[in-house]
């Protein structure tokens, strides 16, 4: 019995001391008096489960587990079914993400609804302020008129179904109109195709120009300067019923659209003419001999001033709306602005990296002036003219050929050559 004594007290003294509690105070204790003076209460301590349940509110379900289709996955989807079916698609896109958002805000809460639209006031959460595995997560703030409501969703959600949605536009990618262009020279620096204002196109193709009327689809072939001559450039006067075509040898030749017969031929430059820019009775050249040459077509003279300035081929040139400046591009990666009279640059913008050929004049905003970068720059930049400030700058991701700004409303198109040969359209909005 003395050996089970000693083992049976050992235990006892072994096994952690349970707290006094007033359940049990009564049953270890005959009476009051007897008691232990009271103790100061245990802290209290968080409960945690053994299972460990991680708290997904707040978190990225699409960076995270890439459970929702992005829109690269349904870009990429459309591009492998065929055309009715992509038309399909496309038309499916709007609904499809008016629910993954609708989705999300029912899932995720405000905040992933706040970070969709870009509404939030603060920026993006880390990874440590939205940890997708923690035990607790901010309770939302409770909705009073939830239980009464009607509505299976939220009201997040019927906020965010009741909100105007913006229309999408829809551009197609399939052209109505495709014209045959054989011998059309592919060379970046030239200019061979411009529209009239009377809905005339004109082409140069290799010695040849022909007019393409997009009214009545006829075709007429204007001239034809074989053998001597080849055709770099053509541009219409603001009425629409002459051209003017630069050549190899340096000539420009006003032409009488209507007739097909020349009117006058103007000479002056010593290389080929490969960009063109009317202003009322004036016609601006630009050459490869890195001049430009001021024509009036009322006077007899060949030119009425030379401007030099640009170190290599003159590719780009564009008057403005008013008449009062005109800003070149040359292959020396600059972009000069001059004014009526001057015959030196008032503006010298250095910013590009690539030949300058894509300049524009905005109808919007006097003084708003764009212009497109090559391969090496890929860039359009845009410059206010009236304070010499470049106002903003776009990548591309391609050589810019063209661009041209709509009349109707505030927005700019640009082609593009090597490598993605795309067509794209931008919306200015840094306007003041």
């Amino acid at each position: 019995m003395g050996d089970m004594d000693a083992i049976y007290e050992a235990r006892i003294l072994a096994s952690p001391r349970r707290p006094v509690t007033e359940s049990n105070r009564d049953a270890h204790t005959p009476n009051s008096a007897q008691a232990s003076p009271a103790r100061s209460p245990l802290p209290k301590r968080d409960v945690i489960s053994d299972r460990f349940i991680p708290s997904r509110r707040g978190g990225n379900l699409q960076a995270s587990f890439a459970l929702l289709p992005d829109e690269q996955a349904r870009k990429a989807h459309n591009a492998r079914n065929a055309n009715n079916e992509a038309e399909s698609s496309e038309s499916k896109e709007p609904v499809l993400d008016a629910y993954s958002l609708l989705l999300k805000s029912e899932l995720l809460g405000c905040d992933a609804l706040a970070m969709e639209k870009g509404l939030g006031d603060r920026g993006p959460a880390s990874p440590l302020q939205k940890n997708l595995f923690r035990f607790k997560s901010s309770r939302p703030g409770r909705d009073e008129n939830a239980p009464y409501s009607r509505s299976p969703v939220g009201m997040d959600s019927q906020r965010l179904l009741s909100s105007p949605r913006a229309q999408i536009r829809k551009i197609s990618t399939v052209p109505y109109k495709v014209l045959d262009a054989p011998a059309l020279q592919d060379d970046f620096y030239l200019n061979l195709v411009d529209w009239s204002s009377l809905n005339v196109l004109a082409v140069g193709l290799g010695t040849c120009v022909y007019l393409w009327s997009a009214c009545s689809s006829k075709v007429t072939k204007l001239c034809d300067l074989a053998p001597e001559d080849t055709v770099t450039s053509v541009s219409w006067t603001g009425r629409g019923t002459h051209l003017a075509v630069g050549t190899t040898t340096g000539e420009v030749q006003i032409w009488e659209a209507n007739k097909c017969a020349k009117l006058r031929t103007m000479s002056g430059h010593q290389a080929r003419v490969g960009t063109l820019s009317w202003s009322g009775n004036t016609l601006s050249s630009g050459s490869r001999d890195r001049s430009i040459l001021h024509h009036d077509v009322r006077v007899p003279q060949q030119y009425t001033a030379r401007l030099t300035g640009h170190r290599q081929e003159v590719c780009g040139l564009k008057w403005s709306f008013d008449g009062q400046q005109l800003a070149s591009g040359g292959n020396d990666n600059k972009l000069y602005v001059w004014n009526t009279h001057a015959t030196t640059p008032v503006l010298r913008f250095n910013d590009h990296n690539a030949a300058v050929k894509a300049i524009a004049w905005s109808p919007h905003q006097n003084g708003l002036l764009s212009s497109g970068g090559g391969t090496a720059d890929r860039c359009i930049r845009f410059w206010n003219t009236q304070t010499a400030d470049a106002l903003n700058c776009i990548d591309t991701g391609s050589q810019v050929c063209n661009l041209a700004w709509s009349k109707n409303v505030n927005e700019l198109v640009s082609t593009h050559g090597y490598s993605q040969n795309q067509v794209s359209s931008f919306l200015s909005l840094f306007l003041s």
